[in-house]
């Protein structure tokens, strides 16, 4: 058996110094299936989730992740379990039912490539997930909160948000908006997006009726992607006469 591991980590390794990202590629998704990795708050606080296997679940996740281009220091994931009550926040804003694992990595450097290393142990078995990610290509932060639709006027709304408590150093990393409104029952989704001097309000002059409003965030220097949309607030402007 101890053989077999060797020659199988040897494979490994081999693979990854002769084909590099694309070894990675190779052994993705073959055994555990629907990892994501994520940088809700930039830089320091990244999480790689998945989801547990609903049939046969293993007995214990061993997760690891280095430098890909210094293999040689190997630190360990702090793992989250589905129903702690981190896992409970951390999942808040996801779309999943799934019950997912989470592997909590702090302190990453910027523009380094890294290599998390997640293996199942299961009753005299084990299968392992190779994936690879750059800080910088998975931010994403939460959906900003406490969104507000008021009328300024007749004509003209003013929308107001916070940012995610999440996001830790918005005076070092800021970051900016933007706004999705559409009519409730037949309008085409418009947006608005805010320049980097912007703050977290605007002023919209639209026409009479009922539209619903949602914001997104995304880190200034366009790292990443926009968070998810807030929750929708509805407001009617009404005709005047």
């Amino acid at each position: 058996m101890a053989a077999i591991a060797g020659r199988a980590c040897v494979t490994v390794v081999l693979l990854l110094c002769v084909l590099g990202g694309q070894a990675l590629d190779l052994l993705m998704g073959t055994t555990t299936p629907g990892m994501r990795c994520r940088c809700a708050s930039y830089p320091n606080v990244t999480l790689c989730s998945w989801p547990e296997p609903p049939h046969h679940p293993p007995t214990h996740y061993v997760a690891t992740y280095s430098e890909r281009h210094s293999q040689s220091v190997t630190k360990h994931c702090h793992l989250i379990q589905p129903g702690s009550s981190s896992s409970d926040v951390i999942s808040a804003s996801s779309s999943s039912s799934d019950r997912l694992w989470h592997c909590h990595m702090p302190s990453l450097k910027l523009l380094t490539d890294y290599i998390i290393n997640v293996t199942a142990v299961y009753s005299g078995s084990s299968s392992f997930h190779l994936s690879s990610f750059m800080l910088e290509d998975i931010v994403k932060p939460d959906p900003p909160v406490d969104v507000t639709v008021s009328p300024r006027d007749s004509k003209r709304l003013l929308v107001q948000w916070s940012p995610p408590p999440t996001w830790a150093h918005l005076d070092i990393f800021p970051l900016k908006y933007q706004i999705k409104y559409q009519r409730e029952s037949r309008g085409i989704p418009r947006s608005y997006n805010l320049g980097p001097i912007e703050s977290n309000w605007v002023v919209l002059k639209l026409k009479p009726g009922a539209y619903l409003f949602q914001v997104c965030a995304k880190e200034l220097l366009n790292l990443g992607e926009c968070s998810d949309w807030s929750s929708p607030v509805k407001i009617t402007i009404p005709r005047t006469k």
